[in-house]
């Protein structure tokens, strides 16, 4: 049946091969079945159903062999696109597509693809509290996994959930794993879950303005009027006497002038009301008090042309350029009017207005001789009872929008010109062809014209409207008076505010959106600026005076949104620019926005957690990449720098720079302990939670040189613990410098490493040390007392370790300097067995990673490259080669901090301080960043970035491919004459038998023979007289070009010189005369 045909049924037969398709999909997928599905023949010889028994929807499908193949990867990679994916089942399996499609035909059962947690209300919250007092009631004070199945799926209305999502939430609720939840427990895991994503939210928007602010003083005068911002940066204000300042965007004074020309003692002065620039044309516009609209040259400041004589005087002033030469200047006065001047052919009009008469050194031109142009259309209309207070044209709805303090039409959005009103013209039309006169459709003099009712749209407002701001792209519009409210509208909606902002004390003097940033720049008349966030309506940030030095009465205020930067005009005029946290760059994809210090695998909820020097905690999806969670201030300001997770992998300890522990439940962000000294503690390096005796416990080691231990039990009570005490061993014979890494090796090893090189292991069992090493230099060390002997990472060969068999060859690796990595054999008192460099550059090994097998040895730099090594059969005794490397690549452009294998799952897990945590499989094929922008599935390869690498590592020279003349070793020479080198040796290997020797050698000359040339002249420094004469004998000489040129055969003639007047030629005769011939057809059409 060909896609999309209706058929009305006349069977159930009929009904199934008629039912609708949900999507083309449908009909690409494959037709087998899983073991879960039977398949149905229905009356078509060709036409299959698959029936899902626990849902029950039907979908036809066409048994076509070439659709029932392998699915196209770009299909997989589309599906993947449409959905952000939970970690249940992977997408790549057949049947999940298939139970996807099946799912898209019954609109219901989206919900699926929230979590549980998402779609708890109020009301359903309710009836969960009434199913566990029903428990209780029965006896059962804590429900089990069972129990709390079943109600959740009757309360929550969805009796077809995944079990796996019911089962994840109880898991996370039941951090301790005692398989038994209470009502309490659950209130405070939702609770604090929405907390913490709240917070999240919030930190994600954190914002600052720069305070103190930068203050440039001004001069005595009078105060600014307003300030503007030219598109090269420069900012304009201009003064009430016409003195205008041009400052760049640090507010240095680049140059001022006073425009307006001095006048005689009995003439007032002239004085300013507003200004705009017209940076299309070069041009400064300026409102005065004379009511004239003067241009002035943007660049020097020479006066141009004015127009003057208009109506009233211009209180504010606007220009916008509509079309490539047509442009708006609009005015408001203070009778509430609304005043527009429409050109065309901007620049021909300015130009010829500047070649009138000129008045006070002005060319000028009255506005009433202005508008008898074709090119000019003034436009009055009365639109507000009060002066207008500002008065903006916005381009992208063809509207002007004017403010005022009246109530009723405090905020009005009009057109510019009137709509065309059909009768009405009609009418106009047959009047004037009844007086036979010409009509022009404008309003020049005379009493202003009120708007139509349907040209405009009226906001009345209480206390009136002193700013505002309009913002297309979201489709909001604020406004803000002396009510000292802030009013959000929909443009299109006057009736009702969508939202008020309440923080200011005074009145509002300034407003402005910030469209790339979803805020909104807040200034009010006490000199208070707020920043507020667009989408929550919540204030960010507020910058009172005493913090900002600003001083004296606001005037003038502006954002620079190329700046970023907050520009306000009082007694001085000041500069608060604001302050974000570092973002990457456009073309960079990052996990954090600080530096990753570690991160881990949660095998049990299949999530990687992440920590910064932020002390930001991430929880992302292994499966996606997408994160699911995250808290802040995890050890308050101090950088979490270790992390581990409890053997059922559902509680994660975190260890900071301010010498604690605190163990989490990082599904929701609550700290359920603390782990720290009585005294005070020093900074955590590394910490690892070990199982001695059916007993836990967490083992922490840092700058204390000490190893502290910490009873973990879930029924202890206490918040805040101390750690046992202290193994006599470790007192008396312990680190003596700080100590930066512990590995552990089941049931009773644990070695420790410091910054001086020392590893000691040690037993658990007794608290003894076993055995004590000091990580010995690279053979090439120049300098052995300075040498960085530091051990940052260990591990244990534990096939090895724990096998008779290998008690004579190495089980332990460490870091060493220089990129080496050393091999222990840590029975028998211990012994050196072998060393090689891992690091190619060179460079300090940070991370070691070792398989389950323990045949493949991954090893991080600090250059954030990894290396594997095939160690199966190395040092099982003492070894002098290195092992064989079987791959290498980089992963990150700065120092690795985790590198961790997954073994379940083939994948390598890497962070690293630029603030990325990446995604590879164990053969360096590049996954993804956690955080990025497309979701991926490990399980299927087409959604991976692979064969593509991070574009940071692209570019970073370190991973540029090097050449043996910049790592010193040849010359440019030698690169130059590689290939005669390689001739002339073919040659003499060819005729070695024979004693013959050339009589011309090869051309060879290298860098050192021109060196000894240059030392060597064959000639004097200072030239000789017969020098001299023989360089410049030839000067004179006429240069010798081996014959003339063509231009030297080229001949000319003598131009005849022509009288200036001559008669004119008689061409009547011939009948080429197009006058005569002109003038003899009009006067035969006039005879006749």
């Amino acid at each position: 049946m060909p896609l999309g045909k209706k058929v009305r049924p006349t069977s159930a037969a009929g009904k199934i091969q008629t039912q609708n398709i949900p999507s083309i999909l449908t009909e690409l997928g494959p037709a087998a079945g899983n073991a879960g599905q039977r398949r149905v023949k229905t009356s078509g010889p060709e036409l299959w159903v698959e029936r899902a028994p626990p849902s029950g929807v039907v979908v036809s499908q066409q048994d076509d062999p070439e659709i029932s193949g392998q699915r196209p990867e770009w299909l997989e990679r589309e599906l993947l696109k449409q959905e952000h994916r939970r970690h249940s089942v992977a997408l790549g399996d057949s049947a999940t597509l298939r139970e996807r499609r099946l799912w898209s035909a019954d609109p219901s059962r989206s919900l699926r693809k929230l979590q549980i947690d998402q779609k708890v209300s109020l009301e359903n919250l309710a009836k969960l509290k009434l199913a566990f007092e029903e428990f209780e009631k029965g006896g059962i004070r804590s429900l089990d996994m069972a129990n709390f199945k079943q109600i959740v799926k009757k309360c929550l209305g969805l009796r077809d959930v995944n079990d796996e999502q019911i089962q994840e939430l109880f898991m996370k609720i039941d951090y301790s794993g005692n398989g038994k939840i209470v009502w309490d427990e659950f209130c405070t895991y939702m609770q604090l879950e929405y907390t913490e994503k709240e917070e999240s939210v919030y930190r994600s928007k954190q914002v600052a303005l720069a305070l103190p602010a930068c203050i440039r003083p001004m001069c005595h005068g009078e105060p600014v009027l307003n300030i503007r911002a030219t598109p090269d940066g420069t900012i304009v204000t201009v003064r009430e006497d016409g003195e205008v300042y041009y400052w760049n965007s640090e507010l240095q004074l680049k140059k001022s002038k006073a425009v307006f020309q001095e006048r005689p003692v009995n003439r007032k002065p002239k004085w300013a009301t507003d200004f705009v620039i017209m940076p299309q044309y070069n041009k400064l516009i300026i409102a005065t008090g004379d009511r004239e609209i003067q241009f002035y040259e943007l660049s020097s400041l020479e006066p141009y042309c004015q127009v003057s004589a208009l109506e009233t005087v211009p209180l504010r002033i606007d220009f916008c350029l509509m079309d490539p030469d047509k442009c708006v200047i609009l005015y408001g006065d203070a009778q509430g009017c609304v005043n527009i001047i429409l050109m065309t052919s901007v620049g021909e009009m300015l130009r010829l207005w500047k070649k009138l008469p000129k008045v006070e050194n002005v060319p000028n031109i009255g506005i009433d001789n202005a508008v008898l142009s074709p090119n000019v259309t003034y436009i009055r209309w009365k639109v507000h009872e009060d002066w207008v207070t500002q008065v903006k044209y916005f381009d992208s709805m063809r509207a002007i929008v004017s403010t005022s303090n009246h109530e009723q039409s405090a905020l009005v959005i009009g057109c510019v010109l009137p709509t065309m009103n059909i009768e009405q013209t009609l009418r106009e039309i047959r009047e004037f062809c009844r007086e036979g006169k010409t009509r022009k459709v404008q309003f020049a003099g005379g009493s202003p014209q009120p708007r139509p009712k349907g040209d405009q749209t009226i906001f009345p407002v209480y206390k009136g409207v002193k700013t505002f701001d309009l913002c297309k792209k979201h489709n909001i519009l604020v406004t803000g008076g002396m009510d000292r409210l802030i009013r959000m509208w929909n443009p299109y909606v006057p009736g009702k505010p969508t939202g008020i902002l309440k923080g200011h004390c005074a009145p509002i003097f300034y407003l402005f959106i910030s469209s790339e940033d979803n805020r909104i720049f807040s200034v009010s008349m006490d000199n208070i600026a707020k920043i507020w966030d667009l989408q929550d309506q919540s204030c960010l940030f507020t910058a009172h005076p005493k913090a900002s030095l600003i001083r004296g009465d606001v005037s003038a205020c502006l954002f620079s949104p190329s700046m970023k930067g907050l520009y306000v005009a009082a007694d001085s005029i000041a500069l608060l620019s604001v302050r974000t946290r570092a973002q990457p760059q456009g073309h960079l994809t990052v996990s954090h926005r600080e530096p990753v210090l570690c991160c881990g695998y949660s095998g049990a909820f299949r999530q990687v957690v992440s920590c910064t020097e932020g002390s930001v905690v991430k929880v992302w999806d292994f499966d996606t990449g997408s994160q699911v969670f995250e808290f802040g201030s995890a050890h308050g300001v101090s950088a979490i720098t270790c992390l581990t997770f409890d053997p059922q992998g559902r509680r994660l300890v975190t260890g900071g720079r301010d010498g604690s522990l605190k163990v989490w439940n990082f599904n929701n962000g609550q700290c359920l302990k603390i782990f720290r000294r009585e005294n005070g503690s020093k900074d955590v390096c590394d910490c690892t939670y070990l199982t001695v005796n059916r007993n836990t416990y967490v083992i922490s080691v840092g700058w204390s040189r000490r190893i502290d231990i910490y009873f973990d039990s879930p029924e202890d009570p206490r918040h805040i613990q101390s750690p046992q005490p202290p193994w006599q061993d470790d007192l008396k014979h312990g680190h003596k410098e700080d100590i930066l890494c512990v590995t552990q090796c089941p049931p009773s090893l644990l070695a420790s490493s410091s910054f001086d090189g020392e590893i000691i292991v040690w037993n658990l069992v007794s608290g003894h040390s076993q055995c004590r090493f000091l990580t010995p230099l690279p053979p090439d060390s120049a300098y052995p007392e300075d040498a960085d002997r530091s051990v940052s990472s260990m591990e244990f060969l534990r096939t090895r370790a724990l096998n008779v068999e290998f008690t004579s060859a190495a089980c332990l690796i460490s870091s060493g300097p220089q990129g080496y990595v050393n091999f222990w054999n840590v029975m028998n008192g211990g012994k050196f067995f072998a060393s090689f460099q891992a690091s190619r550059l060179k460079c300090h090994i940070t991370k070691l990673a070792v398989t389950k097998e323990d045949n493949l040895l991954y090893a991080a730099d600090q250059s954030g490259y990894i290396y594997v090594y095939d160690i199966n059969m190395y040092a099982l005794g003492p070894e002098r080669d290195a092992p064989k490397m079987t791959n290498y690549w980089r992963a990150h452009i700065s120092r690795v901090t985790c590198l961790q294998i997954i073994e379940d799952d083939n994948m390598l897990l890497t962070s690293s301080t630029d603030c990325t945590v990446r995604l590879w499989t164990i053969h360096g094929e590049f996954i993804g960043t956690f955080g990025q922008s497309e979701s991926w599935s490990i399980h299927t390869p087409s959604s991976w970035k692979h064969p593509t690498i991070p574009y940071e590592i692209l570019i970073d020279p370190l991973s540029m491919p090097v050449h043996s003349i910049l790592e010193g070793e040849g010359s440019v020479s030698d690169v130059i004459y590689s290939d005669q080198s390689k001739e002339a040796k073919a040659a003499d290997e060819a005729k070695s038998d024979s004693n013959s020797k050339l009589r011309y050698p090869p051309l060879y000359i290298s860098d050192k023979d021109i060196e000894e040339e240059i030392k060597n002249p064959c000639y004097p420094k200072e030239h000789g007289k017969r020098l001299r004469h023989e360089i410049f004998k030839n000067a004179n000489r006429p240069p010798n070009h081996g014959g003339p040129k063509a231009y030297h055969t080229l001949k000319y003639f003598e131009i005849a010189d022509t009288p200036t007047s001559f008669k004119r030629p008689d061409l009547s005769l011939a009948g080429m005369d197009p006058f005569l011939s002109s003038f003899a057809e009009d006067q035969s059409v006039e005879s006749h």
